[in-house]
């Protein structure tokens, strides 16, 4: 794994770099490109927390969490968790997703949360595996055809 892991705020001096982010040619349909994800941050102004993960000044993924989302529409399910994570495909295996899931969950922390939600494509070649081995439990929900699953981060 490697240590120098940190996270960015996206800039005018990174926001090409962003962008050019790209996953492995197979996984293109798991996850939006890292622009989407930035035009809908965006649209969501507050809610999204969109960041460039960096391996000193290398760029080697993005993440965008959504912090106090409201879930159900009428306020009722108030959730943060991990909305977007695109690591790039020659950095996959050495533990940037981890970190970035480290990150978001440090980050719902520190805002006082205790469950980070995300979602995924069901399916074969999908992250699943990766996200139940970094202790994510199934809701039995469904977010736009996608699994939805939590992780206590109390």
């Amino acid at each position: 794994m490697t240590t120098t892991l940190g996270l960015r705020e996206i800039t005018p001096a990174n926001f090409d770099a962003a962008i050019g982010l790209r996953v492995r040619p197979d996984q293109e349909h798991l996850v939006a490109p890292v622009v989407k994800s930035l035009a809908e941050a965006y649209v969501y102004g507050p809610t999204a927390w969109p960041r460039l993960i960096v391996d000193g000044d290398v760029p080697v993924g993005f993440l965008m969490a959504f912090l106090d989302l409201d879930w159900s529409g009428d306020g009722t399910d108030i959730r943060s968790g991990l909305w977007r994570l695109n690591i790039a495909a020659g950095e996959q295996g050495r533990g940037c997703g981890r970190f970035a899931v480290e990150s978001v969950a440090a980050e719902i922390r520190r805002r006082g949360g205790t469950r980070l939600t995300t979602t995924w494509h069901p399916g074969t070649g999908g992250p699943e595996g990766f996200y139940l081995g970094l202790g994510f439990r199934l809701t039995g929900e469904t977010s736009g055809g996608q699994t939805v699953g939590e992780l206590d981060v109390r």
